[in-house]
């Protein structure tokens, strides 16, 4: 993941290499299908955070929610990495005519020594995988779960984890009602298909050895289709997941990057424990299923993503982009 020293430049009191090192921390955040939906723009006092156009999914995300939750979980990674580098990183989010076109920007607020909490994070980022593998049977304990809540509040936004049997059940409702929908919308379908299966040479997508087993019909979840191996005797999905829905307080562009970031250190949170989790993002990709899911969570909380967590083996790390094909160019500028 090299870039060339003439496009990748110095920036907020940093050298060109550790600005690179800082961006590939940045890309190694999670998203949905891997289409890897950010750019960026490096200057001298400024690290500016875009969208990529080209990756928008139109029948998935039609309203760019999880594309700026994606980029919300980068920019996280992105503050990990400046302060694991001695800087205090100083966010300003939806920056409007101070930085047209941009999602964030991130200025240098003087220096910082890393925490060591935050400091596990940052050691935790390459570790960090989507895991669609079964899970062990192994329930996580409370302890846990109150470190996962946790990670949530310090970013502003809200894990509400599932834990009586009447919302497991309401909420496995509302992830199969929105799977069929999308079973059933062929541009959605598409969209899967195009980021799966064997893809020679891919940087982006999920290939087989991330795609966990194909979904079969005694599945307690509905789990989507990413085209990997078909499954042996005894290879089911677990019973018992812990389920989580983390939420914003904010229905907004806003309340998505603040919710990414939120995402992010929440499994980041998990990774340091020893857990594994993956996503049953479809109730909130499916409008009407998103909104009876809010009013099953009371109407005020903004549901933004759905987290399974467990206990599971390790997995290969997915494909990445290299910083050179993310970095937005002079030539560009003007129409960012």
């Amino acid at each position: 993941m090299t870039a060339s020293p003439r496009i990748v430049t110095a920036a907020l009191g940093l050298t060109a290499e550790q600005v690179e090192r800082a961006l590939v921390t940045a890309t190694l955040a999670p998203s949905v299908h891997n289409i890897q939906p950010w750019r960026f723009k490096v200057r001298p006092d400024r690290i500016e955070l875009h969208t990529d156009t080209s990756r928008v999914l139109s029948a998935t995300d039609p309203e760019d929610r999880e594309l700026r939750l994606s980029c919300g979980a980068a920019l996280y990674n992105l503050r990990l990495a400046l302060q694991g580098m001695g800087v205090r990183p100083l966010v300003t989010m939806q920056p409007g005519r101070d930085a047209p076109g941009a999602l964030a920007v991130v200025r240098r607020g003087g220096t910082i020594k890393i925490d060591d909490e935050s400091r596990a994070l940052l050691d935790a980022v390459p570790r960090r995988r989507t895991n669609r593998r079964p899970f062990l049977e192994a329930p996580v304990d409370p302890r846990q779960r109150h470190a996962l809540v946790r990670a949530a509040e310090l970013e502003r936004s809200w894990l509400h984890v599932v834990t009586t049997p009447q919302g497991r059940a309401e909420l496995k409702r509302f992830v199969r009602r929105a799977h069929e929908i999308q079973l059933a919308d062929r541009a959605v379908q598409a969209e899967l298909i195009a980021y799966t299966g064997h893809r020679p040479g891919a940087t982006d997508g999920v290939p087989p050895a991330s795609a966990g087993l194909r979904p079969a019909m005694q599945d307690e979840w509905a789990f989507r289709d990413f085209r990997g191996q078909e499954r042996g005797p005894g290879k089911d999905y677990e019973s018992d997941p812990l389920v989580a829905v983390l939420c914003s307080h904010y229905d907004s562009p806003l309340g998505d990057l603040q919710a990414g970031q939120a995402m992010q250190r929440v499994l980041l949170t998990a990774t340091v424990r020893g857990l594994s989790a993956s996503f049953l993002s479809q109730p909130i990709e499916v409008r009407p299923v998103r909104e009876d899911l809010r009013r099953a969570l009371g109407g005020v909380l903004v549901p933004q993503t759905v987290l399974r967590v467990g206990y599971s083996t390790q997995v290969p790390a997915s494909p990445r982009r290299s910083v050179a094909e993310l970095l937005v160019g002079a030539e560009e500028e003007a129409v960012c």
